[in-house]
């Protein structure tokens, strides 16, 4: 991920303090500071108000900017008190200038009326929603958001075979592959065996090929200067997939089926099969280089 040790303590003490709890809950998250007059003074009045909305899923976290500066630079804090809602993972309103009771509460008032809040307490609350979350998220490129919804998913409903195929793929998209690696061997028979957890598996066996952008320039000039060999096309092939160069990789591949579709028991045509496996099967690149399979196989 690129943070150094105390950054990644960070994250994890917000994973633990905001993020997990706003997965069902509505987290009044105030961004404060022992120097602050105003944060003293509106302290009381947010301490007062989510104690009495507790029962109605609202809970109170502060983080002093002093001693997070990195989350507080993460959330472009520019002054303080800053104060946002949050509600599973990510902040849905700003509460700043929210300073007296009534104003407050009105703000929560409209938030607790919009969001699904305590439902999956409730047992009212279809995981599948949360699934489809974190699905947005991870679609949207933040693989490491999308970790933190797909396993608290699988705190609420440790079968969902979706949940655990979600957070591998989030841990993939991540760069954490060998925690991605860790959940699969702690797996159980029957959630590895689902064929969703089974496109996410071949997802992370072709992430775990990647390589670095030297290497990977080296196999695409090796690829460039011998066309017919095909050892060095796959291996061009299989790293351009891991590094995200699909278009690269589904090129390759099928000019290797052009030349030569028996090759190693029809290795490339496996490959590319594996490709479409580990990105959906309706992934519009999957379908779109799936047709140009079947003219090169059928003409």
């Amino acid at each position: 991920m690129g943070l150094n040790l105390e950054e990644q303590k960070a994250v994890d003490r917000f994973r633990k303090d905001v993020v997990e709890p706003s997965m069902t809950s509505l987290v009044v998250l105030d961004f404060w500071a022992e120097w602050c007059g105003p944060c003293k003074a509106l302290t009381p009045v947010l301490e007062k108000v989510c104690g009495e909305y507790a029962d109605r899923g609202v809970v109170l976290a502060k983080i002093n900017v002093d001693e997070e500066q990195f989350i507080a630079a993460q959330f472009q804090v520019r002054s303080i008190p800053t104060v946002y809602a949050m509600f599973q993972g990510q902040p849905v309103a700003d509460l700043t200038n929210a300073r007296s009771e009534s104003q407050l509460k009105a703000m929560l008032d409209q938030l607790l009326a919009q969001l699904p809040v305590g439902g999956a307490d409730e047992g009212g609350q279809d995981v599948s929603e949360f699934v489809a979350m974190g699905e947005q998220v991870l679609a949207d490129g933040d693989g490491e958001r999308a970790s933190i919804i797909f396993a608290q998913v699988i705190e609420m409903a440790p079968d969902n075979a979706a949940a655990h195929a979600g957070l591998i793929r989030a841990l993939v998209a991540a760069g954490r592959v060998e925690d991605a690696q860790t959940h699969v061997g702690a797996l159980e028979q029957k959630i590895a065996s689902d064929p969703a957890v089974k496109a996410a598996i071949t997802a992370l066996e072709l992430a775990g090929e990647k390589v670095d952008d030297s290497e990977l320039q080296t196999l695409r000039a090796a690829a460039a200067e011998r066309p017919t060999d095909m050892e060095a096309q796959m291996a061009f092939a299989e790293a351009a997939f891991a590094a995200g160069e699909r278009d690269a990789a589904a090129d390759t591949l099928l000019g290797m089926i052009r030349t030569d579709r028996e090759w190693n028991d029809g290795a490339a045509r496996a490959t590319l099969v594996r490709m479409f496996e580990a990105v959906g099967l309706e992934d519009p690149w999957a379908v779109a280089t799936r047709r140009k399979l079947s003219t090169v196989l059928f003409g």
